[in-house]
């Protein structure tokens, strides 16, 4: 596998473009991603309770089990808490896109992110959805716009293309994400979509997906909320010709490789892209007594308010992280943890085998003054392993979401 310059239509048969239609006040607002052949769709979904309109139909046409052709996405409106309306629109959505590809309404899934509570402009997205069709290619540019057409508080587009050989065939998985805050581990945490041109049974890419997406989307957090809009979806339409791949064999290894590398780029985008975030902070378990405890321990210390400002205020307080361990509900023997801090190619250990090591709290603050930190607990418990992916919490989270509306 190797990493190659490309986006969202780099996979053969795939197109996409974005465009600014009038939802949001001038940045881009909507996308549209078209396989030129049905593909095979994977998705995960929020768990939140209260789910958007698109997220509601797309986890319909999933269960149904057909193939799709098209991801319209529209950004600055979430269509979520709209009832029947927004269900109208969502809906409506689908089919003036079908209209507009000559393909069928149920092989087109929708996306919206925004302000929740605001019903879609639908005679603005008819006009931009007609406005925007014709304009779709393989191009690279095409492909970045249409990352850029669905970001919110985003400060930049996060995309990614690999190449990898499977059958003897190279085959292309590209993708993008959207994702700033209300960021989760608890599925789906944002907005994703990955295309590929390898050929490969539908069951399989939907198992394959369930389980890269516990170990990516769902270890990573910005700030403790969990989205009604957040989908991560994969399309597979098989053009690039390589021998299907329908069993769990080599070329299934391969392809879960590569799509795992892409999503846990995107995974690891969107956290350093957190609102406000000026730190990447990495959370590695190891020795932990099993996989749902060591994934405790790492979620419990990247979600923890006192980790995150800690890591802002640059105040080596391990203290806070063992407590995070603490009431994680995961089992360990606090007397045998160790924990260390390691950036900038430095090391320190903070805490030995349940016991405080003296250091340098001056050589400690300059290790935490590095953007890109990892805390590393290791246990004596088992050999159970879990990493994770977060940030602080900077005083501009709460400038940029206390102003989100205005």
């Amino acid at each position: 596998m190797r990493v190659i310059e490309g986006a969202i239509n780099s996979p053969k048969g795939f197109k996409a473009g974005g465009t600014f239609i009038g939802i949001k006040r001038k940045r881009k607002d909507l996308a549209l991603v078209y396989s030129e052949v049905p593909a095979a769709y994977a998705a995960m979904f929020t768990t939140n309770r209260v789910k958007a309109a698109c997220v509601v139909r797309n986890t319909q046409v999933h269960a149904a089990g057909g193939p799709v052709q098209a991801v319209i996405v529209n950004s600055g409106k979430a269509n979520a808490c709209t009832g029947k309306q927004g269900a109208a629109d969502n809906e409506q959505m689908a089919e003036l896109t079908g209209q507009q590809l000559g393909i069928t309404a149920s092989s087109v899934v929708t996306a919206s992110t925004g302000v929740i509570g605001v019903c879609l402009p639908m005679d603005v997205i008819e006009a931009g959805v007609q406005q925007l069709v014709p304009t779709i290619d393989d191009e690279l540019l095409s492909g970045l716009n249409a990352a850029e057409a669905i970001m919110t508080t985003d400060t930049a587009i996060k995309t990614i293309a690999v190449a990898a050989v499977i059958g003897g065939v190279e085959v292309t998985i590209a993708g993008m994400a959207k994702g700033s805050g209300m960021i989760h581990p608890n599925m789906a945490t944002m907005l994703s979509f990955v295309t590929t041109d390898a050929a490969v049974d539908q069951e399989l890419l939907r198992q394959a997906l369930r389980e890269i997406g516990s170990d990516t989307y769902n270890m990573i957090s910005v700030d403790g909320d969990t989205s009604t809009n957040d989908m991560v979806m994969v399309l597979a339409n098989g053009q690039a010709g390589n021998p299907k791949i329908s069993e769990q064999n080599e070329d299934y290894q391969t392809l879960y490789e590569a799509l795992h590398y892409v999503h846990e780029h995107l995974a690891k985008e969107i956290v350093k892209d957190g609102e406000g975030a000026s730190k990447f902070v990495e959370v590695n378990v190891n020795g932990a007594c099993s996989a749902v405890d060591a994934k405790k321990l790492v979620k419990s210390i990247l979600t923890s308010n006192l980790v995150k400002t800690a890591m802002f205020g640059e105040d080596a307080n391990w203290g806070r992280i063992l407590c995070a361990m603490g009431y994680s509900g995961a089992e360990f023997e606090p007397e045998q943890a160790t924990l260390r801090f390691e950036a900038g190619g430095g090391s320190m250990v903070l805490l030995e085998q349940g016991m405080p090591v003296d250091f340098d709290e001056d050589a400690a603050y300059k290790l935490l003054q590095n953007h890109d930190i990892r805390i590393v607990v290791s246990l004596r418990d088992g050999v159970a392993t879990a990493v994770g992916w977060g940030c602080d919490l900077s005083y501009d989270y709460v400038k940029i979401n206390g102003e989100y509306r205005s």
